[in-house]
């Protein structure tokens, strides 16, 4: 392929595309590419995949579905490290009567 013809072709890819970053899903490509898969790219990497064959640009729901599923994992990652920092302290029964009669004493 003529360089100069690749780099126009994506230039005109890339100003199909309306915004910065786009989702894309892969396509099967004979050297082993996975079809399927979503990613999300800048519009640049994205012409590029698209004008190489090596992906399309995702349907409007394949888009919320991956975005979606990528908030689900980062509320999951983020619920797990705020449970990583849980402390517990073990106090004695005297500790308890002395915290209680010292907010007795303020209150």
């Amino acid at each position: 392929m003529d360089i100069r013809a690749y780099f126009r072709k994506v230039r005109q890819a890339e100003e199909s595309i309306a915004t910065p970053w786009v989702v894309v899903v892969t396509e099967e490509t004979p050297d082993g590419g996975k079809p399927g898969t979503k990613n999300e790219v800048s519009r640049e990497v994205a012409a590029q995949l698209i004008v190489e064959g090596r992906a399309r640009v995702a349907t409007e729901a394949e888009a919320n579905e991956h975005r979606a599923e990528i908030e689900r994992a980062r509320i999951a990652a983020e619920q797990e490290r705020m449970a990583g920092k849980m402390q517990i302290a073990v106090m004695s029964e005297e500790n308890v009567r002395a915290l209680k009669s010292s907010i007795r004493q303020k209150g």
